[in-house]
């Protein structure tokens, strides 16, 4: 798809790096650029208790896929000047620095767009180019809301178990980004995109912004459960100690769930709206009828019957699915999971390994006919 694109990634951690490892995926050349007095990203230090891993983590790995990698100090003439020929000669700059770093080292858009006038840049931000506060995924899930609603109704508020807020933002530059390209093949004009962490994790409320902003409804939490529907995110215990989760959306799903369950349909659960006022007490009755079911009996009627429910899986289970096995990359002994999981355009059938850190210095700066 993009297999001439040439994609400059100046960026780090996740948001901006999992952007790069997109284009990669559909066929993009991606040079990452290092902070070589720093030891390169962040996160190839970022290791959980006990991993044994090169300088390339675990963490390193999920958004590095498919990259080069260069490492040079862009505090230095000759490696502002390496990244300004990368840039001039690239469609796509990613960058994810502090509102005004970017033009302290020579590499923000109206900088680069001197010797490139198609250039596209993609910037991720925590709070937009008007503050230089520094934009961290657990800090943007407090305050956009986030924390406060995710947690046990009497328990405290907690951050997601992953930088979602970085996922978020990077599939709001992705689109920023196609969008720009489409620009530019019809005007063949560049543009700055802009993504901040902040505004990217609140339009991703949606549900949950509107239970305020439309009924004044204040989101309160409420562990896993839906706070529009029932049972929704609510799980059960089986006969055999797995534990269930339901997603009924429907009248007629509820309905199917109840002659399953051998139950009688009772007044006070007849709408979605009654469920939701009388979920404690639904909760009750569904309880003492799921753990008289294996798990097993349970699922194939449920699916059989088009209701939305599933097993609580832990990772390596989840990984033993054989959907799973259709979106993972593996190079050099390391097994990935792709970014992009559309089905309909092509994407690359292999990719390179996550890149030591400054790997491709040598062969990029030759590619520049400069030496190291």
């Amino acid at each position: 798809m993009f297999q001439n694109l040439k994609v400059l990634e100046l960026a780090s951690v996740l948001a901006g790096p999992s952007v790069g490892q997109f284009f990669a995926e559909l066929g993009a050349s991606v040079i990452k650029v290092e902070n070589l007095t720093a030891g390169g990203d962040v996160t190839r230090s970022w290791k959980s208790r006990g991993e044994q891993t090169d300088d390339r983590s675990a963490y390193f790995c999920s958004v590095n896929w498919g990259k080069k990698s260069v490492a040079m100090d862009l505090n230095t003439l000759e490696g502002k000047s390496v990244v300004q020929k990368l840039a001039a000669a690239s469609d796509l700059v990613i960058a994810s620095y502090k509102p005004g770093d970017a033009e302290k080292l020579g590499v923000s858009y109206n900088q680069l767009r001197t010797t490139n006038e198609k250039l596209i840049y993609g910037q991720i931000t925590g709070y937009g180019s008007d503050t230089d506060r520094v934009g961290y995924d657990a800090v943007i899930q407090a305050e956009s809301g986030f924390m406060d609603l995710n947690g046990e109704a009497e328990g405290d508020p907690t951050k997601m178990p992953v930088a979602l807020i970085d996922v978020l933002a990077a599939h709001h530059l992705k689109e920023g980004l196609l969008l720009a390209l489409l620009k530019r093949e019809r005007t063949g004009q560049g543009s700055f995109i802009e993504v901040s962490l902040i505004q990217a994790a609140v339009s991703s409320l949606v549900n949950q912004a509107s239970n305020w902003l439309v009924s004044k409804q204040l989101p309160s939490r409420q562990g896993s459960s839906h706070p529009n529907i029932a049972p929704y995110g609510d799980y059960f215990l089986t006969r055999d100690g797995k534990k269930i989760l339901l997603a009924v959306g429907s009248d007629r799903q509820f309905l199917s769930l109840l002659k399953i369950l051998k139950l009688e349909a009772h007044p006070e659960f007849a709408t979605n709206a009654l469920r939701v006022v009388n979920r404690t007490k639904l909760n009750v009755l569904l309880t003492s009828a799921i753990v008289e079911v294996d798990s097993v009996t349970l699922l194939n009627h449920i699916h059989k019957h088009k209701i939305p429910g599933g097993l609580i899986q832990n990772i390596k289970e989840v990984f033993e699915g054989k959907e799973m096995q259709e979106i993972l990359v593996n190079a050099s002994g390391l097994t990935g999971v792709r970014s992009y999981v559309a089905h309909g355009i092509e994407t690359s059938p292999s990719l390179l390994p996550p890149p030591h850190f400054g790997e491709h210095t040598n062969e990029i700066m030759r590619t520049l006919n400069l030496s190291v």
